[in-house]
């Protein structure tokens, strides 16, 4: 059994970076299931875009909002397990990812109204899923160099 050598400071890099980033995505979702109109109007949507996507939100089946908290809440889980070196993150990351893919596949499927076309046609999900792939194989390659425990 390898033991675990010493933390390089990428990880440190990563994985505040990876907080930072995933705490956002856990603020805004938040945010938004409170139907937070001062969220809103920071994130720059006018009142009326604001009550569509609370609308359309709303309408959104218990799975879909099952997955996108899958996703938000092990991404940060994921992050703060990276910064404790634990093993673990490596699954976090995981099912992260498994929410990300089940949040498209809902979005892919669903007709957005014709007042939220910029909302449906913006490439935040594919950013999403690429930094989340990137920290699980972050997470796996610091995992296989035994950093993490």
């Amino acid at each position: 059994m390898k033991h675990a050598g010493k933390t390089p400071w990428h990880l440190w890099l990563a994985g505040s970076l990876a907080v930072f980033w995933n705490a956002f995505g856990a603020v805004d979702y938040t945010m938004t299931q409170l139907g937070n109109q001062a969220w809103f109007a920071f994130m720059g949507f006018d009142d009326a875009t604001t009550d569509a996507m609370l609308e359309f939100l709303g309408a959104a089946p218990a799975w879909a909002d099952a997955v996108w908290a899958l996703g938000v809440w092990c991404g940060l889980l994921g992050s703060l397990l990276l910064l404790a070196r634990s093993k673990w993150s490596v699954w976090a990351f995981l099912a992260s990812i498994t929410g990300v893919i089940g949040s498209m596949i809902y979005q892919a499927n669903v007709d957005y109204p014709s007042s939220l076309a910029d909302v449906a046609s913006s490439p935040i999900m594919y950013i999403v899923l690429a930094v989340a792939l990137g920290l699980l194989g972050y997470a796996w390659a610091m995992s296989k160099r035994s950093v993490l425990r």
